[in-house]
């Protein structure tokens, strides 16, 4: 019988135990019961975000995967409260340095856009929400995405109304090295941010607000080809939520925070296949 190829679920697999033997050790602490390792938990949890699923479906669904256990070496299925408290227990540094490692099976450019969206924090019906007058408040998710590969470099979450100038200069920051050219919208166009960006190398390209004709001349001098590739942002966005989901599960904000890590996580080893 004729040896079945790889589907792309196994190759998503293979590459995220991949990239947890680089960024974590083997076990927490030398007091783990070492039944299950950090590597095999992480993978299960971004497969559960790639799934858009539950804990309790993800590990159903896994008794008729052998060849995705085998993959990471699981003998036997963990109960969903494990994979739960491992997500507890794993740092956003974790996380953190996860994406970073992803962003290195794509190919990059330096030319990055900048760019904010909404997620909703709960899954309740929007019919639902209307009658009984329940108000969710939104996680407001900025993404620094790389126009070559639509590569995810770097993620912000707030839950509060923080104007986009306030964000941009910890991510500027925080990726000196990965971004050449900063695309950006008017929601941007702050001296402090066009001064911290000139400071660390980067090149802002950001709209100015129009209060004056000289904002509307230096507007109409952007180069149109490369400032219209920020449009790769909204793309990025929209696919996340369409494959991912458009709400996060967790509960409390923390776990919110580091589900939406998990996705941008999970979509780059999806575009490195």
């Amino acid at each position: 019988m004729q040896a079945l190829p790889k589907s792309r679920l196994l190759r998503f697999v293979e590459q995220a135990f991949h990239l947890a033997q680089r960024a974590v050790a083997r076990y927490s602490s030398k007091f783990s019961k070492r039944r299950y390792t950090l590597h095999q938990h992480i993978v299960l949890l971004c497969l559960k975000v790639r799934k858009n699923t539950t804990y309790r479906a993800l590990l159903d669904e896994l008794i008729e995967m052998p060849r995705i256990r085998s993959a990471i070496n699981l003998d036997e299925l963990p109960s969903p409260s494990t994979l739960c408290k491992a997500f507890n227990r794993l740092d956003m540094a974790v996380w953190r340095v996860l994406l970073t490692l992803s962003v290195t099976l794509l190919p990059t450019n330096g030319i990055v856009g900048i760019d904010a969206s909404g997620f909703d924090r709960s899954h309740a019906s929007k019919h639902y929400t209307k009658r009984t007058k329940l108000t969710i408040q939104q996680l407001k998710v900025t993404l620094l995405v790389d126009t070559r590969s639509n590569a995810i470099i770097d993620i912000h979450v707030t839950t509060t109304r923080k104007h986009d100038s306030k964000i941009a200069p910890s991510l500027i920051k925080r990726n000196t090295g990965a971004v050449a050219v900063l695309l950006g919208e008017k929601g941007y166009d702050d001296q402090k941010v066009r001064a911290l960006a000139r400071e660390t190398g980067v090149r802002p390209l950001i709209k100015h607000r129009e209060f004056s004709s000289l904002h509307k001349a230096w507007n109409a001098k952007l180069d149109a080809d490369l400032y219209g590739q920020r449009s790769q942002n909204e793309t990025v966005s929209s696919r996340l939520k369409r494959k991912y989901g458009a709400f996060v599960r967790s509960r409390r904000w923390w776990k919110q925070f580091r589900e939406l890590v998990v996705g941008c996580l999970t979509h780059n080893i999806d575009k490195a296949l």
